[in-house]
């Protein structure tokens, strides 16, 4: 076994580790309670996740193609840099005005991570499985990290329950600002995976880019299309959650139980994804993965307290399919030189739309009310879903028939 050979090994489990503490947050679990405390109101605290997702709009396909370019390892690094001054900014945080700056460095932070994670690891697997040494595999290499990161969301829920039996919202900042080195600490671990160097111009490798997305293989642009659709509606549900629960009456001491228990069920839906693609097929699982979040909507919408609270496992059971198998999907066809690039491009879509409907919907909360707000998200949300799963499910099938017989896989 070479030397980098055995030093690809390292990355695996330390992009998991990585993956871990970038999304063990402890104050996402009672984000709207803390952001209220300083005087935020639901449409200002949508108007911050907007400014995030700017952010990210902005930096995030220059970074994926720097990561692409310059070297994964390097994004990576600086990422989690910027991402750990967001969270030290945040300890002296007095108003809306600290809010928005520290959202700024978050989504500069995570657009360099963003991709160029995910890339690293696929490479990474892909290296070691033509070498004969392969570990989880690049395909289940994608679930696992993203059962990994719902489950670190889980597990700071918890952590948040437990230390607000003895200490305050504030404390969760602090904490939640040393826990954020720990990510930086582990990318000086990584190496870089040995890519071809990509010898063309930019302006040639944004046409191959294109190309590939628009006039390449058709499952890639509507898989990036469902990853769009899904991920849009899981970041409305996202920020739903705890001023839902908050109406519902659930004290903020439960919140982070609660958000454990929904982070877990992600995990376990993403780790065995997979499987349940492999024992029903990919269209019941394509079907289920469209259904499931209409269902959870229209359950919170016309039910209360623990009930409406407990229909909110169906968006998550979703979330965590959805991931793992578009993800998965997606990756598979996409060549190495241009990975980070292309998931950045996915990521971009999804903030991008939550820039403009983002502010939308925290108005809609405040002045709408809840049971309305969740209504309409379903009934703009059944048409897209099912249209967006019917386009994807028809490439998928004219892909397999112009192929030798294989085993079908989304």
């Amino acid at each position: 076994m070479n030397t980098v050979q055995r030093s690809l090994r390292v990355n695996p489990a330390i992009i998991y580790s990585m993956g871990f503490f970038h999304a063990f947050v402890l104050i996402v679990p009672v984000f709207v309670p803390l952001a209220q405390g300083y005087g935020l109101s639901m449409s200002q605290i949508l108007q911050t996740q907007a400014l995030y997702a700017l952010t990210i709009a902005c930096f995030e396909v220059p970074s994926g193609y720097v990561a692409d370019v310059w070297g994964r390892k390097r994004a990576v690094l600086l990422g989690s840099a910027i991402n750990a001054v967001g969270f030290l900014w945040l300890i002296n945080a007095d108003g809306f005005a600290d809010f928005l700056l520290y959202e700024i460095f978050l989504g500069v932070g995570i657009s360099l991570i963003s991709g160029a994670d995910l890339a690293l690891l696929y490479d990474s697997e892909k290296l070691l499985e033509e070498r004969g040494e392969a570990g989880a595999g690049s395909s289940k290499a994608l679930s696992r990290l993203i059962a990994i990161e719902a489950g670190a969301s889980g597990v700071a829920g918890v952590g948040a329950a437990l230390l607000l039996l003895t200490t305050n919202l504030q404390g969760l900042v602090l904490a939640q600002a040393a826990f954020s080195m720990m990510p930086l600490l582990l990318g000086f671990w990584l190496v870089e995976t040995p890519r071809p160097v990509l010898t063309q111009g930019h302006g040639a490798n944004t046409r191959a880019i294109v190309d590939l997305l628009l006039r390449g293989q058709p499952v890639v642009l509507w898989t990036a299309l469902a990853i769009a659709a899904f991920g849009l509606l899981a970041l409305y549900a996202f920020w739903i959650y705890q001023k839902y629960w908050e109406i519902q009456g659930i004290p903020v001491a439960q919140f982070g139980y609660i958000w454990a228990i929904f982070a877990i069920t992600v995990s376990v839906a993403a780790r065995y994804a997979g499987y349940l693609e492999s024992r029903f097929g990919w269209r019941a699982l394509l079907v289920a993965t469209a259904l499931l979040p209409l269902l959870g909507l229209l359950g919170m919408t016309l039910f209360g307290g623990w009930v409406g609270v407990l229909f909110g496992f169906a968006i998550q059971v979703s979330r965590g399919m959805s991931l793992a198998l578009f993800y998965e999907a997606l990756n598979r066809r996409i060549p190495g030189d241009f990975r980070a690039t292309v998931n950045s491009l996915v990521s971009l879509a999804v903030r991008s739309l939550f820039i403009v409907t983002g502010p939308m919907l925290g108005w809609a909360l405040d002045n709408l009310g809840m049971r309305t707000t969740l209504l309409g998200l379903a009934l703009m949300f059944a048409p897209l879903l099912i249209a967006v799963s019917i386009g994807l499910g028809a490439r998928i099938r004219r892909e397999q028939s112009s192929r030798l017989p294989t085993p079908a896989r989304v």
